[in-house]
């Protein structure tokens, strides 16, 4: 058996390390590759969304260590105590929360590291002070004054470091061209170019302009502004706004052009994207509150998506967890209807059917089968009516009921659905002999939010048979309220009202 030298040692050492480098290399390529695709969308850019969450989570994780820390630091048995455990967590949640209603959760706001100090601190010290006065009030208090004061004064300088290799990671993902919004300019013109040259003298990397939509033809619309391309006419706009992902419209039609505007407005309502006018160019003055900027260019908000980055965040939350929790509770049910429908009629358990999903796109919806297999209707192009011969006796429960939606738990798991939203809509689905679509002008607004398998309008009745055009146009003014006024508290109001809706069994056949 060989023994080695000492100078052996050196040789395989240095043999090593670029071996040991290298595997370190590549291990963390796969992280950042790992990293990478968490928070990336389908166009590669990166989710907003998804990087605001993960920035309140880290807010989160630091006031939950340097509370364990602080009490252990005091008194090492509090640390691990049920009450103690319990403030910590509290804390952390209503820090996080106090800090997103002081804006503190948004990219403009993330870009600005020194301007996020003051409001961490005012948000700290404010809900440590609310959490110091309702222990004194109940008797109990969550933590001794040095013990919260180094608490307090640890989370604070953390979480104020954190914000600026934050700041740097979201100017190189700008940079990058990872962390824009898709932007289109509507209207072509002299206005046109003075909008996007101002952009451009701004170095606004934030905004990717994409081009311009015009109807003019002449030589007041050019087919290049800027060396941006003409996209398209109006009637184009919202096709490629869904296709391309467009984030922000900015129309630079003049105000004084009203019936022209309307024209555009109407087609743009539909879609899900922030609409802004430019009155960059405007002789027009309201008060300064009235505009918000990019860069130097004053806009009037005309339209946001109807719901912001943050919103989303709280939405597919409340989806994923409550979708999940609602899935396994229902198992058992669905198991029972499932065996049910084996028994009563041939045929698959399961039926597909393709609706218009989240900003018009198509998605297979899951139900159970309520039809016998040979006059099943996958595009609905004919209302099901009372006693319908084409419904199965245990159908005819499971529609009255709403049972045979249950499966759309599984849509809401994978993202295509919400819990709470418009319902989605088979593609021939009429009113009386009409198109949906063609009997309310403001219908596919209702694809600005993902749909759901509840919402306002069927526990308000407006649910089942739609053979009078009053009954679509009541589902979707309900739709649209709905989208106008989401909050997390109207969606489980909801949720929570629904069993009770369903028991009346109307328009449902």
């Amino acid at each position: 058996m060989a023994i080695l030298s000492h100078d052996e040692p050196d040789d395989l050492s240095s043999s090593a390390r670029p071996r040991a480098r290298s595997g370190l290399e590549q291990a963390i390529k796969g992280v950042a590759r790992v990293i990478d695709n968490a928070f990336s969308d389908k166009r590669r850019s990166i989710s907003r969304p998804k990087l605001l969450f993960a920035t309140s989570l880290a807010d989160a994780f630091i006031l939950v260590a340097t509370g364990l820390l602080a009490f252990r630091f005091a008194d090492a048995s509090a640390a691990s105590h049920p009450a103690s455990l319990t403030w910590i967590a509290l804390i952390a949640l209503a820090t996080t929360l106090e800090l997103r209603r002081n804006w503190s959760y948004s990219i403009q706001a993330l870009r600005l590291p020194t301007e996020q100090i003051g409001k961490i601190v005012k948000s700290t010290v404010t809900v440590f002070c609310v959490a110091a006065g309702a222990g004194y009030l109940i008797g109990f208090s969550p933590f001794e004054p040095l013990t919260g004061t180094v608490w307090l004064m640890s989370a604070i300088a953390l979480i104020a470091a954190l914000r600026f290799p934050l700041a740097s990671v979201l100017e190189n993902l700008t940079d990058a061209g990872r962390l824009v919004r898709r932007t289109v300019i509507i209207g072509g013109g002299p206005d046109a170019e003075t909008l996007i040259s101002t952009l451009m003298d701004d170095n606004r990397k934030e905004v990717s302009i994409l081009g311009v939509f015009d109807d003019r033809a002449d030589e007041r619309s050019a087919d290049s502004i800027k060396g941006y391309p003409k996209l398209g006419t109006f009637d184009q706009l919202p096709a490629f706004c869904r296709n391309a992902g467009v984030d922000l419209m900015i129309v630079t039609v003049p105000m004084t052009a009203e019936n022209r505007l309307m024209q555009i407005l109407q087609l743009l309502f539909t879609l899900p994207v922030d609409i802004r006018i430019s009155a960059l160019s405007s002789k027009l003055r309201l008060s300064s509150r009235a505009y918000s900027y990019i860069g130097r260019v004053p806009m009037l908000a005309l339209m946001d998506r109807p719901l912001t980055d943050w919103d989303r965040v709280i939405k597919n939350i409340e989806d994923r967890v409550l979708g999940t929790l609602l899935f396994l509770l229902a198992a058992p049910v669905m198991a029972l209807v499932a065996l049910a429908i084996r028994i009563d009629s041939k045929g698959p358990i399961l039926f597909k059917q393709r609706r218009y999903g989240f900003n018009n796109e198509l998605i297979e919806v899951y139900k159970f089968r309520s039809m016998y297999t040979d006059k099943t209707d996958a595009t609905a192009s004919k209302l099901v009516t009372k006693d319908d011969p084409r419904v199965t006796p245990v159908g005819r429960f499971i529609r009255k009921t709403s049972l045979d939606e249950l499966p759309q738990l599984l849509n809401v798991i994978k993202g295509q659905m919400s819990l709470v939203g418009p319902r989605p809509h088979a593609t021939e689905a009429k009113a009386s002999s009409d198109l949906y679509q063609t009997v309310v002008g403001e219908y596919f607004a209702r694809h600005r939010m993902k749909p759901g398998v509840t919402g306002w309008a069927q526990i308000n009745g407006w649910r089942g048979e739609t053979d009078t055009h009053e009954k679509i146009q009541r589902r979707v003014e309900a739709d649209l309220y709905y989208i106008d006024n989401w909050s997390l508290l109207f969606d489980l109001y909801i949720i929570a009202v629904t069993p009770f809706a369903l028991m009346t069994g109307k328009n449902a056949y």
